[in-house]
């Protein structure tokens, strides 16, 4: 069996239409978690159904990233017992899987209604363990439990049981993978500081991605509220929740200050 694939080798049947990181962050609109899901607008099931379908193929890139990272790394690279928590996140993520796509029909939904982005499992591509543990146990998982803690908001505003216990389920789990990899990340690089340096910063970049240029933090405004208190039940320091939210307020603020220069070259270009 072949180790380290490429997220084009990712099997996938024709209902799948795969979109590269590129294209992806060029087009916001097709995001998983782009924009807040308002219960009164008028495109809410829409909104509802892309956000869905976006957690399902996340679903399922994390389930195929776990099972990586188990398989890739022999037991002289990693410890045995980090090998059978990536197992054990395998089986939370079949299980998550097969909830999002009843959750999907439940919504009106269908698999391949929406692109399907290969980031998730680019996170998982790295050829460093560690690196893994930091990009996706705690920066995607990470963002998993905002946006389940969201979805599940949701659900309760819409008056859904289903969509509600579901999510509440599911967030349980992602609360349990990243506090799996806090651990191993702090275990593993207990006596290589800049080992764990990089690793974290390696984080940081994949933060940055999913920052959605500024959407996440803890401003009632924020389309993605970072849940801060499942982040420190993972494991996330206040420093480390604070950092992130630090990052998107100065993306949002660069944003607005490119809003405002448009709106300026507009207003020259009529004069």
């Amino acid at each position: 069996m072949r180790k380290n694939i490429p997220p084009s080798a990712l099997a996938r049947d024709s209902r799948f239409n795969r979109v590269d990181t590129e294209q992806r962050l060029s087009d916001m609109r097709d995001t998983m978690v782009v924009g807040h899901v308002d219960p009164a607008a008028e495109d809410v099931a829409d909104r509802a159904r892309r956000r869905m379908h976006g957690i399902f193929v996340g679903e399922i890139q994390a389930l195929e990233g776990a099972g990586r990272t188990a398989f890739d790394f022999a037991t002289d690279e990693v410890p045995y017992e980090l090998k059978l928590d990536m197992a054990r996140q395998c089986w939370d993520e079949a299980r998550h899987c097969e909830i999002s796509v009843k959750l999907a029909e439940h919504m009106g939904g269908e698999l391949g209604e929406y692109a399907e982005f290969t980031t998730l499992f680019e996170a998982a591509c790295h050829s460093d363990a560690v690196f893994r543990l930091a990009g996706v146990n705690r920066a995607l998982e990470g963002l998993a439990i905002d946006v389940f803690t969201q979805m599940r908001e949701f659900g309760q505003a819409m008056s859904d049981p289903v969509l509600e216990y579901c999510e509440d389920y599911m967030l349980a789990d992602e609360v349990t993978h990243v506090k799996m990899g806090s651990r191993w990340l702090r275990e593993v690089t207990e006596n290589d500081a800049e080992r764990r340096k990089e690793a974290l910063e390696f984080q940081r970049i994949v933060d940055g991605l999913f920052n959605f240029r500024g959407q996440r933090g803890e401003d009632d405004d924020s389309p993605i509220r970072l849940a801060r208190q499942f982040r420190k039940m993972a494991g996330f320091t206040d420093g480390e929740v604070d950092d992130i939210a630090e990052m998107a307020a100065k993306s949002r603020a660069e944003l607005e200050a490119e809003r405002l220069a448009g709106d300026s070259s507009s207003e020259l270009a009529g004069a």
